[in-house]
């Protein structure tokens, strides 16, 4: 029951406004549209839930955005990682989950602090309801 004039919107009618009818339009040309399979590169890739995508020529199953198989931050990161542009900054990625920031370093110098900031145990946390 679509139309020339707003296809697959046709089965809505005159409700829910134009506007959310336009990107619902846009979304769903999106998901329905054939996707290649990252493994056999056949054009047979199918939606089985939101986020999980199967090939009907290979039975690949994997996941990817909600409407469609790869999504703009998945291809930016793959591209990253594929031509190894976050190397240089890995060593300050490192450097961060492993060890204090640099502007608490600077500080914990300062007092005389070796060990830097301490964590909170979780037992003491239970001291603390308890008391």
């Amino acid at each position: 029951m679509s139309t020339k004039k707003v296809k697959r919107m046709g089965r809505l009618g005159a409700r829910y406004g134009v506007g959310i009818r336009k990107r619902l339009l846009k979304i769903e040309s999106e998901q329905f549209a054939p996707h290649n399979c990252p493994e056999c590169s056949a054009p047979k890739v199918r939606r089985t839930a939101p986020g999980i995508f199967y090939c009907k020529k290979c039975g690949y199953e994997f996941a990817g955005g909600a409407y469609v198989p790869e999504t703009m931050a998945g291809s930016i990161v793959k591209k990253m990682v594929s031509q190894k542009v976050f190397l240089p900054n890995m060593r300050s990625l490192v450097e961060t989950k492993t060890g204090l920031p640099k502007a608490l370093e600077g500080a914990a110098e300062e007092k005389g602090d070796s060990e830097g900031i301490k964590p909170v145990s979780k037992t003491s946390k239970k001291k603390r309801k308890k008391e």
